[in-house]
């Protein structure tokens, strides 16, 4: 095999086996990253142009009944002091990231029994009626079918449920008491209801082979998600695998590239843990084809206990300056700051 017929192979038809996924991601050298790379933005331009979309991400709580053994804010974890945004809070956050020019929202924290359907439509439900014009993501972890049509029907439009992993012996291994069955029959579920749904993994978590991105790779062309989340991972030092070896962003940046081509509408973001490891991390993101960003309007207080990895990024000391200076690095970068709604080219709401 050549891993430059293997590149032009995935631009032409948006598709790889599993064996020349593991392939290319194996062999490829230095300058045929490059060229792919080259190939990936291209591919960007093609349906988003040049523009990388803002969401306004909100931490409701740090609250989580699971156990994840890479996760900061794991429900055994004694280090962490906890917190939840009350429904108004979360409002006003809301409204604040409103005026400051923010047309999607993403609502994100762990699993708990606070956030419970009512609470949730009621958050849900004011802001559609305060402002129609956006765009609402949660990203609470698994919920029934009915939880999820329920806030489907108050107005969410987006799901982020990454799989982490798609083999299923690492999976269980990381996710105590936890179903692999059921994290991707939620997926599924997301997708049947009708939400724009995000998907994504890990890399670089301990046992991680070439062969396993190969078939998260897959896997994730056979979901079609609109939208993929990857990043490395971060070790949190009071986690179980706090003293391992983490993710790296070359790696990173790789996958994202490759993911632009295998699913060329999809919405990718630039994650936070990759600007994290790496200063430049997000410009090498968007020139592989990212063209997501979420900057942070949590509140500062709050912001500071969401640990789900060490040395998080905090940009500016609120929302607002955070914002400015992501605006101008994007555009020093040559791309285009965009707040609008940003749906996937392909969803229409149902």
């Amino acid at each position: 095999m050549n891993v430059k017929d293997l590149i032009d192979k995935l631009e032409k038809e948006n598709n790889l086996s599993l064996e020349e996924l593991e392939y290319l991601l194996i062999n490829i050298t230095s300058e045929e990253k490059k060229y792919l790379f080259e190939k990936s933005l291209k591919t960007k331009e093609k349906y988003y142009d040049r523009d990388i979309y803002f969401r306004g991400l909100i931490e409701v709580s740090n609250i989580c009944k699971c156990n994840c053994f890479y996760c900061g804010i794991r429900r055994d974890n004694k280090n962490v002091e906890r917190y939840y945004l009350t429904e108004d809070e979360i409002i006003e956050t809301a409204r604040h990231g409103y005026e400051l020019g923010y047309r999607t929202f993403v609502m994100q924290g762990g699993e708990n029994s606070y956030f419970t359907d009512e609470k949730l439509i009621y958050v849900i439900e004011t802001i559609k009626k305060e402002f129609p014009d956006v765009a609402i993501t949660l990203s609470l972890g698994e919920r029934s079918r009915e939880s999820l049509e329920k806030l489907y029907r108050a107005g969410a439009d987006r799901y982020l449920l990454r799989h982490e992993t798609i083999s299923k012996e690492l999976y269980e291994k990381l996710h105590p008491n936890m179903s692999y069955e059921n994290r991707l029959q939620t997926l599924k579920n997301l997708k049947e209801i009708g939400y724009q749904v995000g998907s994504g993994f890990l890399i670089g978590l301990p046992g991680l082979t070439i062969k396993d991105y190969a078939k998260d790779l897959v896997f994730l062309k056979e979901l079609k998600p609109h939208m993929v989340g990857i990043g490395p991972f971060i070790p949190q030092k009071d986690t179980p695998l706090g003293e391992c070896q983490g993710g790296t962003s070359e790696e990173t940046i790789l996958i994202l590239g490759i993911l632009r081509l295998l699913l060329p509408e999809v919405l990718l973001p630039a994650t936070t843990a990759l600007g994290t490891l790496d200063p430049n991390g997000r410009e090498k993101a968007f020139n592989a084809g990212a063209n997501v960003i979420m900057p942070n309007l949590t509140p500062m207080n709050s912001r500071k206990k969401y640990n789900l990895y060490d040395g998080k990024k905090i940009l500016g000391s609120e929302a607002g300056e955070e914002k400015k200076i992501i605006e101008e690095s994007i555009r020093k970068m040559g791309h285009t700051p965009n707040l609008k709604r940003g749906d996937n080219v392909k969803w229409k709401r149902v």
